[in-house]
């Protein structure tokens, strides 16, 4: 990617998402419910994305927060080795809380390395694009990022397949977790790898109003499955020990390892 490119994705990702409407745009990419994700896309605008890194910070403290990025890196670091040139993209960023810090362990090994972050609330990726990370941000959504990336070509030139991907903590918003598992499929690289990081089954159902969650957690064995269908080789993980600290809430961590053979 050139520098151009990079500097011209903040200033037309600003005027892109000025007059957007959300509800037609999910509608486009065949969202299940797009009414539904206009109203996530709500909640977090209003009550997340400017205070977001400080409420990720505050649920998982820094020893959790080093944890995850670590699952992430590690993985992406072991092999199939990436290519120094290699194209990575986080599905549901956020505003790149994980995003960043998982991009700078990256580049320290691999220093070409390309971000990429997509996310449906463009108040989170706004809050993304001031952080001055070279990580390019578009608006989609996790069930059809193949879609998602055809839209993003109107202001920033993103690849239409990855060396590598991955979610921290977004599959428990996804309305259809199973399609997001394909969605990723067809933008990996033949040998390509992927790596969704979430919660694993819990009872705080206060979590559907305190964060907008859709599902309280997930079974492994349903996410072994899902993942099954679309990747013939899956590692999944738990990474205990992770919980809130301000609370006592401790809703455990998996993360699932796929890699692309075909």
């Amino acid at each position: 990617m050139s520098k151009k490119g990079r500097d011209d994705t903040p200033k037309n990702l600003a005027e892109y998402v000025k007059n957007l409407d959300l509800e037609q745009f999910f509608s486009k990419l065949g969202a299940a419910n797009p009414e539904t994700l206009s109203k996530a896309v709500e909640h977090f605008t209003t009550k997340e994305a400017k205070k977001r890194d400080k409420i990720v910070l505050g649920y998982f403290g820094e020893k959790g927060v080093n944890r995850i990025v670590e699952a992430i890196t590690e993985r992406l670091l072991s092999p199939p080795t990436l290519r120094t040139d290699s194209k990575i993209l986080d599905i549901g960023s956020g505003s790149g809380f994980f995003t960043a810090k998982i991009a700078k362990r990256t580049r320290s090994k691999i220093p070409k390395v390309s971000f990429y972050a997509m996310d449906m609330t463009p108040a989170m990726l706004l809050t993304l694009k001031k952080k001055n990370t070279e990580i390019v941000p578009f608006i989609g959504i996790a069930e059809n990022i193949e879609g998602s990336i055809r839209e993003a070509k109107e202001y920033a030139g993103i690849p239409s397949k990855f060396d590598a991907a991955f979610s921290t903590l977004m599959l428990h918003h996804s309305i259809q977790p199973e399609k997001v598992f394909k969605s990723i499929k067809t933008i990996l690289k033949k040998n390509g790898k992927a790596m969704v990081l979430d919660l694993c089954e819990h009872q705080f159902e206060e979590f559907k109003t305190e964060m907008g969650d859709l599902h309280l957690g997930f079974k492994l064995e349903n996410v072994r499955e899902m993942a099954k269908n679309y990747f013939p080789q899956i590692k999944i993980e738990k990474i205990p020990g992770i919980g809130c600290e301000c609370s006592g809430r401790s809703a455990e961590i998996f993360v699932v390892l796929m890699l692309n053979s075909t």
